[in-house]
């Protein structure tokens, strides 16, 4: 049995110049860190003593006589990607649900691939389940993503992520006190809008705009720069960063008529009249979480304005993607399926692949 942990994330600047069709040609950057919320997976070959050939249990539970016939599209792929054809099953839970902004799908599919390479005894370091990852959601599965999630996923931690032209992608650590990254913590405030949107309909439409939208994009990839100086400059305000999230946001919402709508920006207004100084909708947008900056001494006065919604307390987390449970069994023989027999034997040691 294996089980992998790998944390969701929160963006604060930069999103949009994560997709290729951007930074390919201008660069990208983007600024975000994991907090601790996770999506667990765990995954085993399954004994030949079912009907099924493979079992994968999520929101719903697929029973299928050959792993070609997985609906769930990530499963599917990275079976398909490691060339895994023997019966496996797959159980997924999360501490928070998909399709809200936080990362959630990009986790699923690193923290997956890192199972089934670990069930394969086999590592993979950080920068090539990431890329992998990138590989499986970008080309196999053709969905309209971005690079920062796999990344932030895999890494772990508060980054800037840098996107260059050539494809290659650069991790750096945002390296500041812990009492600032403290103060920070206490200066956000994650609430659930309750409103449910499926993100890639809306990275579509925001890439079919990316060629209208170079101003806007620009500037919201010089906000990351100045949002990193703010954060490890400890003579500077830190509320300097909950306006630059303001002033992030009113630019984000103008790249698609998708991104925000009545219902989000009456939920923003509320949160500045109750104190905030700024905030964004995570993730592509449409619904989901909206995160504010918001002073401690204001927190209670918007937790009253918006006590209509669920506030998911938070803090960020250093971990990447991770085995968090690595039990090696042997891979049964399907050829003796029918048989309902099974071969014994010892596990090989698990090597680094370099």
């Amino acid at each position: 049995m294996i089980t992998t942990s790998t944390p969701l994330r929160i963006s604060f600047f930069g999103g949009g110049t994560d997709y290729p069709i951007w930074f390919r040609e201008h660069g990208g950057s983007v600024l975000s860190t994991t907090i601790d919320k996770y999506c667990y997976i765990s995954c085993r070959w399954l004994p030949p003593f079912f009907e099924y050939h493979s079992r994968i249990s999520y929101t719903k539970v697929e029973n299928v006589s050959s792993n070609d016939e997985i609906q769930h599209p990530s499963v599917r792929a990275c079976l398909q990607y490691l060339g895994i054809s023997e019966g496996v099953e797959i159980h997924h839970i999360a501490d928070l649900p998909a399709r809200t902004g936080l990362g959630t799908s990009s986790a699923f599919t690193v923290g997956l691939l890192l199972g089934l390479y670990a069930l394969r005894n086999q590592m993979r370091d950080k920068h090539t389940i990431a890329a992998e990852a990138i590989r499986v959601e970008q080309e196999l599965l053709q969905e309209a993503v971005g690079a920062q999630d796999q990344v932030s996923a895999a890494y772990g931690g508060l980054n800037r992520i840098n996107f260059n032209s050539d494809g290659s992608i650069d991790v750096k650590r945002v390296l500041t006190s812990r009492d600032r990254i403290t103060e920070l913590e206490q200066n956000l405030a994650l609430y659930f809008t309750g409103f449910s949107r499926i993100a890639s309909e809306i990275a579509q439409e925001q890439l079919r705009m990316t060629p209208h939208k170079e101003k806007e994009l620009n500037a919201m990839l010089q906000l990351v720069g100045e949002a990193e100086d703010i954060v490890v400059n400890t003579n500077r305000p830190l509320d300097d960063f909950g306006r630059l999230m303001h002033e992030s946001w009113q630019i984000k919402r103008t790249l698609t008529q998708k991104i925000s709508n009545s219902n989000i920006d009456e939920i923003y207004e509320a949160g500045l009249s109750a104190g905030a100084l700024g905030g964004k909708l995570l993730g592509a947008g449409g619904g989901g979480f909206m995160l504010f900056y918001v002073p401690p001494e204001k927190r209670e006065a918007l937790r009253l304005r918006l006590k209509k919604l669920l506030c998911v307390p938070f803090t960020f987390s250093t971990k990447g993607a991770e085995v968090v449970v690595y039990e090696p069994e042997v891979m049964y023989d399907q050829s003796l399926a029918s048989e309902r027999r099974f071969v014994y034997g010892e596990a090989p040691q698990l090597q680094k692949q370099i």
